[in-house]
């Protein structure tokens, strides 16, 4: 029996609202860009969140558990940083339950992401970014400007860098991946933002098989979880440019940086090949998974996330291109 069906009185197909349609995404098998000889390669499809994003999953997650405990009330404002997905997430269920959002983004970070998070409602304070780029320093002025608003009063700082909340968003998901693969799943493999996601994903696959084997994804230019140094990039919504204070190393078997080129051309092969229209992250999380697939080889079975919708990057350069003319 599906949660909405529990939650209406049993009118069945029909949910109480928006929230209970958070999770429950696809997993599905990639055939063509996965080369011969590769490991089985499946994608968890979280464009299918109600915003396009599984971060829909950790914004109900953190707004939940600070109601539940009285740190954020009735009134109040919920005030965060964020590129983007977290942003319209966080829009949609402080839209749903009533709360005023105020949110602090970049004009780095794709037009259609700033465009959604004020549908929603949110009111949106930018940073200016250096030629459009993601570095370092545009993160820690988007948390500093975060900060000077949440000492407002009413204010709400869900602070998603340091908010342990929102690991328990994930649980679900590993626990979908553990039925949707029948039991089944040798690695994980996720790029690295917050870590929430990661952490969240693989506590009930590592419980249920500790032999999980689980990978993390980084830019190439800013490859600081392999003890690079920060550098900028255009891959939204992981790579901060320092150690993400959630992230636990002695969880990851390995980490695999991709290029910020390379990630946006896999975004779009996903689209023309297979028919999964994704953002850069996903992308570079398919070519992690290919990688360590060819190791690996047919007989294992390697499971990562398209981790939100191509309809958050129409305005962006991974998707925007010139339409070619006939000769007239």
């Amino acid at each position: 029996m599906s949660a909405g069906i529990e939650r209406t009185g049993g009118i069945m197909g029909i949910s109480g609202d928006v929230l209970e349609t958070i999770g429950n995404t696809p997993l599905v098998r990639l055939r063509r860009v996965a080369p011969p000889g590769c490991a089985e390669l499946f994608v968890k499809v979280e464009g299918q969140n109600p915003t396009g994003s599984m971060k829909d999953r950790m914004a109900q997650s953190m707004i939940a558990r600070a109601e539940n405990d009285g740190r954020l009330t009735p009134g109040d404002t919920v005030v965060e940083y964020t590129g983007g997905s977290t942003g319209a997430s966080l829009a949609l269920v402080c839209a749903a339950k009533g709360y005023r959002l105020r949110i602090v983004s970049s004009d780095a970070f794709s037009e259609d992401k700033l465009i959604q998070m004020a549908a929603f409602g949110a009111e949106l304070t930018l940073i200016p970014s250096e030629g459009g780029m993601i570095t370092k320093a545009l993160i820690l002025s988007m948390i500093d400007t975060a900060r000077e608003l949440s000492r407002r009063p009413g204010a709400y700082w869900t602070d998603q860098l340091n908010n342990a909340d929102s690991i328990a968003g994930y649980h679900p998901m590993g626990e979908e991946i553990w039925e949707q693969t029948g039991g089944r799943v040798d690695v994980f493999i996720q790029s690295i933002g917050t870590a929430a996601s990661l952490r969240g994903a693989t506590a009930p696959l590592k419980r249920r098989y500790p032999g999980l084997r689980v990978i993390a994804v980084e830019p190439a230019e800013s490859a600081v979880l392999s003890g690079g140094r920060p550098g900028a990039h255009r891959i939204e919504g992981i790579g901060i440019g320092y150690l993400p204070p959630m992230w636990d190393p002695a969880l990851v078997d390995e980490i695999v940086p991709i290029a910020t080129g390379d990630a946006e051309e896999m975004a779009r092969r996903l689209a023309r090949e297979e028919g999964l229209f994704t953002g850069t992250s996903s992308g570079a999380n398919v070519l992690a998974a290919i990688q360590v697939g060819k190791r690996l080889g047919p007989n294992a079975r390697i499971v990562t996330l398209l981790v939100d919708s191509g309809l958050k990057y129409l305005s962006t350069g991974v998707y925007r291109r010139r339409p070619h003319h006939l000769p007239r």
